[in-house]
């Protein structure tokens, strides 16, 4: 880092101080992680070769050793000694030993059905019928080398850091940065006259020292006579911090990395993939239209994909710099105000894009691709097993059974040919997450797509979990308000001796706004819509935004037989209601029980004859039915909620006494 010196008259004859282009408020802006402030410092840290590193750190290999991480017959890495014989990770084992005969290959972990944990295996390539990878052994490496990150920079609120991939980072360096400027040079902390829009003073560096860093080439009307601004200065010090972050987690975890140091997130992707393996490219304010004259667009973020193709085709180039030359006007006219102006600005370097400091996960998922196909009900159950042990030891790592996080929903994707099918469920609020638990609920998801319509031959099947929330400590489940008698005490003695705190609410529904004039139990057993599709609904939602995984190299499973229902509606996981003298859908026991508990309460509270009866076509929910009836699209009276009060009303003629109301079932 440069050292502190003082501020200097740059003017050698005028004896007044030269001025920044910068201002006061433009320096606080910095002191705020501001999007908008032009001082700005963005790094992004990318590791090497990242799968290859760790196999390589773990067997305690040279650095100087080609290595190969396999997967199957296919290589999903390529350390960069291996890159120096040519080789890439779309080559197969065979191919690279031809070109490299000493490189080590190793095979990824896999999950086994009845394994409750990942494993390396010898020959592991040889089974791939009944083996899943696991890319938890660098989930793991990730989430130890971004706590070393977290651990080194300051801590928050001026820490703002984004895990941007498995094997990416971002810092926004600015609040850090503004502190050492103060710090450095007391003269900037406060504004002459008070006044915010004054000009900072000049820099008093003629020169900055920028090590061994990749220094992109100043614009063409630039030179580096120029006498460097406050931005440069910024810059410089952030490089500094960079080079201390990655030399600590070469030294600690012996991983090596690259980095990009700009003024947003875009041009410090750029600059980290631009000098490869072990080195930083700095990217200056006045350095960004050279850096983007030798890309093509389409290898910014977000511009590869269809939009870049789109581009490409109306304006008929690639090039970022025949672009620069078209107006915005036209930008718009051709593709919309929106995307027109944001392609106006990207291709000039600018991106407002935030550094997200949430590092929390978002969802998990675990996946398989069959070549061949498997063929039945027993197959795809020996692998939900398998995704089950492998989802829920993350679970475990995530700190589920403290019950710090847990997920809301479980999903299924399927496909069949060339059609996907997804289920979603939601995971009981209230009851410990365990894997018997997440079975149960994956094989009543298979169950709701077999029964929907053809499910074989299955091409892949993946299984997920989302929508994590904080857990809630030191309160009783709604459910224990819920049952009688005997489960009642059960249940309390079971929460009392457990360590897990159980969460305070029924889950699923979001909190309504309290409307005056409506009971409590009013208000908690009114539906907002029918339940004969709640439980299990289609969703195509993404199935992991978080981490990445491997692609579909995965082959078939053997047919091992389990013991398993047959595929009936009835008999997909239900209970039988003692009550009703029907079998209900596990995955709507709770409220089948809420609907007698309630029409208990309704029937306990009644003057007499008054009260309303059920009609002959109701059920309860949960109950099966072929001829349910419903209104207002399809949604029951009992799930109407307070329109469904007021019906029943005016069908009985009757008005409820004053600050009351009833219960109506139906």
């Amino acid at each position: 880092m440069s050292s502190p010196q003082p501020f200097v008259l740059s003017s050698p004859t005028g004896g007044r101080r030269r001025k920044s282009k910068f201002t006061y408020k433009q320096l606080n802006l910095l002191a705020q992680s501001s999007v908008n402030c032009p001082l700005r410092v963005i790094a992004l840290i990318d590791y090497d070769a990242f799968y290859a590193q760790c196999e390589s750190v773990r067997l305690g290999l040279p650095d100087d050793q080609p290595l190969g991480v396999q997967q199957w017959q296919g290589l999903i890495a390529i350390n960069y000694p291996a890159r120096a014989f040519g080789l890439n990770r779309h080559v197969t084992p065979k191919e690279a030993r031809e070109k490299c005969p000493n490189i080590t290959f190793q095979h990824v972990a896999t999950w086994r059905e009845g394994d409750d944990k990942w494993a390396y295996r010898e020959g592991a390539d040889k089974h791939i019928s009944t083996d899943k990878v696991s890319l938890d052994p660098y989930r793991l490496e990730s989430r130890k080398s971004l706590a070393l990150i977290k651990e080194i920079l300051p801590a928050a609120p001026i820490q703002k850091v984004e895990k941007a991939s498995i094997d990416e980072v971002f810092l926004d360096l600015s609040a850090q940065i503004y502190s050492i400027l103060v710090t450095r040079y007391p003269e900037l902390k406060v504004a002459p006259y008070d006044d915010p829009t004054e000009k900072l003073p000049f820099p008093p560096s003629t020169a900055l020292d920028w090590e061994a860093d990749a220094l992109i080439d100043l614009d063409i009307n630039q030179t580096e006579d120029d006498d460097p601004d406050w931005d440069d200065v910024c810059i410089n010090i952030g490089a500094s911090i960079v080079r201390d972050v990655r030399k600590t987690i070469l030294e600690r975890l012996h991983y090596t990395t690259s980095a990009g140091i700009a003024r947003n997130k875009m041009m410090a992707k750029l600059g980290a993939g631009y000098r490869k393996p072990n080195q930083q490219t700095i990217v200056r304010n006045r350095a960004i239209q050279q850096f983007l004259s030798d890309f093509k667009f389409t290898k910014i973020r977000n511009l590869g994909g269809k939009l870049g193709d789109q581009v490409v085709e109306t304006f008929n180039t690639d090039s970022v710099v025949e672009l620069l030359e078209i107006p915005l006007e036209t930008f718009k006219s051709k593709l919309g105000d929106d995307t027109g102006t944001w392609l106006h600005e990207i291709i000039r370097g600018e991106d407002t894009s935030e550094v997200n400091s949430r590092t929390q996960i978002k969802s998990m998922l675990s996946a398989k691709s069959f070549r061949p196909s498997i063929n039945s009900f027993e197959q795809a159950v020996k692998w939900l097993r398998i995704f089950v042990s492998d989802i829920y030891a993350r679970l475990v790592e995530e700190g589920v059974t403290e019950n710090k996080r847990r997920p809301k929903t479980m999903n299924l994707h399927h496909r069949q040919g060339g059609t996907t099918r997804s289920r979603q469920i939601p995971i009981p609020m209230g009851k410990k997450i365990d894997d018997t638990m997440l079975f149960d609920l994956s094989k009543t998801l298979l169950g709701q797509v077999i029964v929907d319509g053809r499910a074989w031959p299955c091409a892949n099947l993946s299984l997920s979990v989302g929508g994590f929330e904080e857990g809630v400590q030191g309160n009783r489940g709604i459910g224990s308000f819920l049952v009688k008698g005997e489960e009642a005490k059960a249940l309390e003695a079971e929460r009392s001796n457990s360590a897990t705190p159980v969460p305070a609410d029924d889950g699923d529904r979001p909190a309504k706004k309290r409307r005056t004039g409506e009971t409590d139990l009013g208000r908690f057993f009114a539906k907002s819509e029918s339940r004969d599709d709640e439980e299990v609904v289609d969703n195509d939602a993404h199935l992991n935004a978080e981490e990445p995984q491997i692609s579909g190299d995965e082959a078939a499973a053997q047919h091992v037989p389990l013991s398993t229902p047959p595929l009936h509606q009835a008999d997909i996981a239900t209970y039988f209601c003692k009550e009703c003298n029907k079998r209900i859908e596990v995955s709507g026991r709770e409220e089948h029980q809420d609907w007698h508990f309630a029409k208990s309460l309704a029937a306990q509270d009644a003057p007499g004859p008054s009260i309303p009866r059920p009609q002959a076509n109701s059920r309860p929910p949960g109950a099966p039915s072929n001829a349910h009836k419903t209104s207002r699209g399809g949604a029951s009276v009992a799930s109407r909620g307070r329109g469904a009060l007021k019906t029943a009303k005016a069908e009985k003629g009757q008005k409820p006494e004053k600050g009351q109301k009833r219960l109506a079932f139906g």
